[in-house]
């Protein structure tokens, strides 16, 4: 898209009580991302120059939100909550900008692409109108407002309760992005008046203003999915459906391979390279980064993690964040890995716990192998040179460092640092007695015995 003189409104600062939730509305979140976050990544896609987000009194927890997906966003906040129209204007400084358009967005519309903000914004910019609404078409249209058109033209946004029964037949609805013209924003903005029920200035009454003043309205047609709100925890669940959908296809579209992709669950920015191969039932958290050629297990459990090429994670591998895997490294089932590095070729294939640690290329890293990487106050780190072997059901309690080529027998604890190519050998001697199983099972009976006849007792 190319650039343009594009200021864009964010409406931000409602509560959302009926999410009943002590969290924000909109930092609630659908794959990976608050709704928020969402709408902040399709109007930075849209190629706005100016951003503005109205937000509510001591909300900064949603103006840091905002800032995180565009760092130049302005904040405004809305003291009182007097309708769309009224917190619009709580963004006036930015208005009296008179940018070529001035596009106002919802927070809580996640599945909104940056194409259709753009369109609204052309609306203005090119096609000359004063005012561009966007509708959508439900399959219940009961409780929208509805656009009263002729032909191309947009006469009024007439809420439901004020409807005629004819306009109520009508199934084009108001989806609730608006795109004025920034030379009349804030005059049609404050001509909106509050004679209504609730006495609040609502945004679909911009029309009618334009309408007065004869200037151009115009309306655009979203799919209803595109521009669905989220309210409610069940609206949180079906948006949370429809952008798996979209990821899915997405990624499928570039070349990744999902053998059950229903049960995939994908993050908004999880990312892949060519000929990936995800197994059923695996979840990406943010912040994943998937190399070429890896295949991922079923029932892995991925965020913040790096994978390179050719890797294999899983069956039921858990990666957390800082977790590296290098390229041809196998993580396998039951393996945890959170800020460690695995190398290039190593392998940890079973039921370990890599935490804090850089475990080198080619290193093998035995099963029930743990790092102890907390004392109870700080965190340790444990480093693995090259071609390390660690066997089974050991103990690394850092701070620790084995060196290139070490072996560590297996049940070992170790606690000391291990020289090159050295032998270590953690575990107290094994001590065999003559007969000693026979006199265990005749004490051990003598007890069991003792104890029946206590109960009998």
């Amino acid at each position: 898209m190319t650039a343009a003189d594009i200021q864009i409104v964010v409406l931000a600062a409602g509560e959302g009580t009926r999410m009943k939730s002590a969290l924000p509305k909109v930092l609630h979140k659908v794959a990976g991302r608050s709704l928020l976050g969402h709408v902040m990544g399709a109007v930075a896609g849209a190629g706005a120059s100016h951003v503005a987000v109205v937000i509510g009194p001591g909300r900064d927890d949603v103006a840091k939100e905002a800032a995180q997906h565009v760092p130049n966003a302005e904040a405004f906040v809305q003291a009182e909550r007097l309708g769309t129209a009224h917190a619009v204007l709580a963004a006036r400084r930015a208005l009296e900008r008179r940018a070529a358009a001035v596009v106002i967005a919802f927070a809580d519309t996640p599945l909104v692409r940056p194409q259709t903000i753009r369109r609204l914004a052309d609306a203005v910019i090119d096609g000359g109108a004063a005012v561009a609404a966007l509708a959508f078409r439900p399959a219940d249209p009961k409780g929208y407002g509805r656009l009263i058109t002729e032909g191309d033209r947009l006469i009024a946004i007439r809420e439901e309760k004020d409807a005629s029964e004819a306009e109520r037949a009508i199934a084009l609805c108001n989806a609730g992005l608006m795109a004025l013209s920034g030379a009349e924003a804030l005059p049609i903005l404050e001509a909106i008046g509050n004679d209504n029920a609730q006495r609040e200035y609502y945004l679909p009454d911009a029309v009618a203003q334009a309408v007065a003043r004869n200037l151009k309205t115009t309306w655009l047609e979203a799919s209803a999915e595109e521009v669905m709100g989220i309210n409610d925890r069940a609206q949180l669940a079906a948006a949370e459906r429809l952008l798996q959908e979209r990821l899915r296809a997405e990624a499928l579209a570039a070349g990744v391979t999902m053998t059950a992709p229903e049960t995939v669950f994908l993050a908004a920015d999880t990312r892949f390279g060519r000929d990936v191969v995800i197994e059923p039932h695996v979840v990406f958290g943010e912040k994943v980064a998937v190399g070429d050629n890896v295949t991922i297990r079923s029932f892995s459990h991925l965020e913040g993690a790096v994978i390179e090429a050719d890797a294999r994670i899983g069956p039921y591998a858990r990666l957390r964040p800082g977790a590296k895997i290098g390229r041809d490294a196998h993580i396998g089932n039951f393996v945890e890995v959170k800020e460690a590095t695995v190398g290039e070729g190593a392998k940890a294939n079973h039921f370990a716990y890599l935490g804090d640690a850089v475990v080198g290329a080619r290193s093998n890293i035995g099963a029930g192998t743990i790092t102890c990487n907390y004392d109870g106050f700080a965190k340790h780190r444990t480093e693995l040179g090259a071609g390390v072997f660690v066997g089974s059901n050991s103990t690394l309690v850092a701070p620790l460092r084995i060196a290139n080529g070490a072996y560590v027998a297996a049940g070992s604890v170790v606690t000391r640092d291990v020289a090159e190519d050295a032998l270590a050998i953690g575990r107290s001697r094994q001590t065999n007695k003559e007969n000693g199983g026979a006199k265990l099972r005749t004490h051990l009976a003598a007890i069991k015995e003792a104890q029946k006849g206590k109960t009998k007792g």
